[in-house]
C-alpha cells in the first residue's frame, strides 16, 4: 500500500495488504476474457483500464470487512472483483467528454484517449455487466445459505450503482456544476457517488461472511463514515496535490466551479471533517478487537494517503 502515502500501518499490515491485492490481481485476470478472445478490442479496452494500477482499497475493504467477522477469503474474492471492475467502469465513463473530460487517470491515458469515446462507453458497459455475471456464478451445489448471502451481496452492491447510488450521485455532480449548494446537498451527492460503493464493499464482505445483525450495523457505521472521508481526503487532495501525485489532472473540480469540501468548508475545515470521521470510523469497529485491525488499518490509509 506504499503508494497509498505514508500513513502509518504496521509491516505486518502492509505485507497482507500486499498478499490480498496480488490475490486480487489474480483473480481479476482469471475473471475477465484474455485480450486475444474475440472480440479482442473490447478486452484490450477493459483490461486497459482495469489493470492499469490502482491501489485496490475497494477489494481489500471487503477482505478486511469478511476477515472482521470470520471469513474465508476465497469466499470473498468473486465479490473483490465485482467492486474493482464496477470502481473501474465508473472511472472510465466520468473521464469521458460528456461527463468529466480527463485525458489522464492514474498516470495513463484515459480509455477515450487510447480506444475513442464509443469503445471506452462499452468496456465501462462490459465491466459492470460482467461484475454481476461473475457474482452470479454461484456453485449448484452450494446450499440456500451460501446462495442467499451471495444474492444479498449482489442486491446491496446493485443499489449502491443505481439511481440512489453512484449513478444519482454522478448526476447531482453534474447538475450541481457552477452552483452554489449546501453542505447537505454536497453530503448526499457524496454519500452516493463515493460512499456507497465504498458502503457495499464493507457490508457486502460482511455479508458473504455470515455477519449478525449487530455485526453489520456496527460495520455500517464504520463504511457510512469511512466512505464520506474518503471523498473529502479526495477534494483536499485535489486542491493540494499534483498531477503526478494524483495520477490525474489537478485542480479540474476548481476549474470546473464544483462544490467540493474545500471550496464549502475551507482547507482546514475539510482536513478537520476528515479526522473526525475516522475517529467516527474507528470507534465502531471497537467491539471487533483485533479481527478488525485489517479494517482500522485501510481507514487511516484512506484518511491520511496523499495520493
Amino acid at each position: 500500500m506504499s503508494a497509498a502515502g505514508t500513513a502509518a500501518v504496521s509491516p505486518e499490515l502492509e505485507a497482507r495488504y500486499e498478499a490480498w491485492r496480488v490475490r486480487v490481481e489474480q483473480a481479476l485476470d482469471q475473471a475477465l476474457p484474455a485480450e486475444t478472445d474475440w472480440p479482442s478490442t473490447i478486452h484490450r479496452a477493459l483490461r486497459y483500464s482495469q489493470f492499469a494500477g490502482g491501489k485496490r482499497i475497494r477489494p481489500l475493504l471487503v477482505l478486511a470487512a469478511g476477515e472482521a467477522v470470520g471469513g474465508h477469503p476465497d469466499e470473498l474474492m468473486p465479490l473483490c472483483c465485482a467492486v474493482e471492475m464496477i470502481h473501474t467502469y465508473s472511472l472510465v465513463h466520468d473521464d469521458l467528454p460528456a461527463m468529466d473530460d480527463d485525458d489522464l487517470r492514474r498516470g495513463k491515458p484515459t480509455s477515450h484517449k487510447v480506444f475513442g469515446e464509443a469503445m471506452a462507453i462499452l468496456a465501462g458497459d462490459a465491466l459492470l455487466t460482467r461484475a454481476f455475471h461473475l457474482l452470479a456464478e454461484a456453485p449448484r451445489a452450494w446450499d440456500a445459505g451460501r446462495l442467499r448471502r451471495r444474492l444479498d451481496a449482489m442486491a446491496l452492491l446493485g443499489a449502491a450503482c443505481g439511481t440512489t447510488g453512484l449513478i444519482g450521485g454522478q448526476v447531482e455532480d453534474l447538475e450541481s456544476e457552477g452552483k452554489a449548494i449546501p453542505a447537505s446537498a454536497l453530503e448526499r451527492l457524496h454519500r452516493a457517488k463515493t460512499g456507497a460503493l465504498l458502503s457495499a464493499c464493507v457490508r457486502g464482505g460482511a455479508l458473504l461472511a455470515g455477519a449478525d445483525e449487530a455485526a453489520l450495523v456496527a460495520l455500517g457505521r464504520f463504511a457510512s463514515a469511512i466512505g464520506l472521508a474518503f471523498q473529502v481526503v479526495d477534494d483536499v487532495l485535489d486542491a493540494t496535490e499534483g498531477a503526478a501525485q494524483l495520477g490525474k489532472t489537478a485542480g479540474k473540480d476548481a476549474a470546473a466551479r464544483k462544490a467540493t469540501y474545500v471550496s464549502v468548508h475551507g482547507l482546514d475545515g475539510a482536513r478537520r471533517m476528515a479526522a473526525d470521521l475516522l475517529k467516527e470510523a474507528l470507534e465502531a469497529l471497537e467491539a471487533f478487537g483485533p479481527r478488525a485491525e485489517a479494517l482500522r488499518g485501510l481507514g487511516r490509509l484512506i484518511v491520511e494517503r496523499r495520493a
